[in-house]
Parts: C-alpha cells; sequence; structure tokens
C-alpha cells in the first residue's frame, strides 16, 4: 500500500524568527482530501558530551513555553545551511564551556512528526578540555555535571523531560554497555 499523502496547496499562516506555520491541503492515500497543520523548523543539535570521570554535561535553563526550569543537554537551533557537527561543537562550547577531541553521531531525532518537521541531530562527545562559556545574551544556562548511571536513573525517573535528552543519554549508557563507545 502505498501510505504517501501529497499536497495539493500551502497556506503561510506564520512566519516568525524560529518557526514558520502553514495549514497544507493533501491528498490521502485512498484520494480523499485533509489538512495537515505543519510547524516548519531550522532543526537543531544535542551534545552528550561525557568527562573523563563519566560524567555527562548538563545545562539547567528555564523554558518558557512549560514555565519551568528544565535540565538537558547542551542544545541549540542550526543556522540555515549549518553542518549540524560545527552547529554541536559552538553549541558545546557555548553553552559549557568545553571543547571535545572526539565526537560521534547518535543519529538524528524527529521530536513531534505528528505535526513538526524539526529534525535534532545528537552527538556524543569526549575527549574534554574546558574554558569559557559564551552563552547567547538571552540565555541564562547553569552547567553541572552528572554521572551516566544517575543520570540513566533520572531519565526513568522522569526526572529529565527534555525528549532529546532523555533519547541521547539512554543511547550513549547503551553504546558504553555494549563497547561501541
Amino acid at each position: 500500500m502505498n501510505l504517501r499523502e501529497k499536497t495539493l496547496s500551502e497556506n503561510i499562516l506564520f512566519t516568525g524568527n524560529i518557526i514558520t506555520v502553514h495549514l497544507d491541503e493533501v491528498q490521502l492515500p485512498n484520494g480523499k482530501t485533509a489538512t495537515r497543520e505543519v510547524v516548519e523548523h531550522p532543526g537543531g543539535v544535542c551534545v552528550a558530551a561525557l568527562n573523563d570521570n563519566d560524567q555527562l554535561l548538563f545545562v539547567r535553563q528555564y523554558r518558557y513555553p512549560y514555565g519551568e526550569v528544565l535540565l538537558e543537554l547542551p542544545a541549540g537551533k542550526l543556522s540555515p545551511g549549518e553542518d549540524p557537527l560545527e552547529c554541536g561543537k559552538r553549541e558545546l562550547q557555548e553553552e559549557t564551556g568545553a571543547v571535545a577531541q572526539h565526537y560521534e553521531s547518535l543519529g538524528r531525532l524527529y521530536p513531534s512528526p505528528g505535526y513538526c518537521g524539526e529534525i535534532i541531530h545528537m552527538f556524543y562527545a569526549s575527549g574534554l578540555t574546558y574554558g569559557e562559556m559564551n552563552p547567547d545574551e538571552d540565555e541564562f544556562l547553569e552547567v553541572e555535571r552528572i554521572p551516566l548511571e544517575k543520570a540513566v536513573q533520572m531519565v526513568l525517573d522522569n526526572e529529565i523531560t527534555d525528549a532529546k535528552t532523555q533519547t541521547a543519554v539512554l543511547k550513549v549508557a547503551e553504546k558504553r554497555r555494549r563497547n561501541l563507545l
């Protein structure tokens, strides 16, 4: 069975600094039509940086849509045309002051495929050295170092609620368990 939908029309409702929202009309595989609400996002990165003491670097920051301070791995938005690895290197340094000697892809994450086209590129980083943090002027962060096994337990206990962070933490732990990192 062909599961693809064909776009018949696209109506842009909003264009902002980060997202574009549109309402599309699509033709379904059975020939009928439906509407799709879509949020376009340039994508982002997430970096699971593990130090020599088996601690992951995290940042705490306020997330306005939830009205909460969240514990997350360093992450950021891709600029148009930017290489995801270069973005990850930049975000790790800006948010934590760390620079890594080694990076490895942990794959891509589609955070909410029902309505959003965002893709998050996840990386593992090791061989860390430290310098000065350089957050964006509208970023207010606290850096924390948490042992990998404790971070896994925090994911399982729902103390870490961010999807990209949960996924990257669990991927690093499992790859370590299998001796793949």
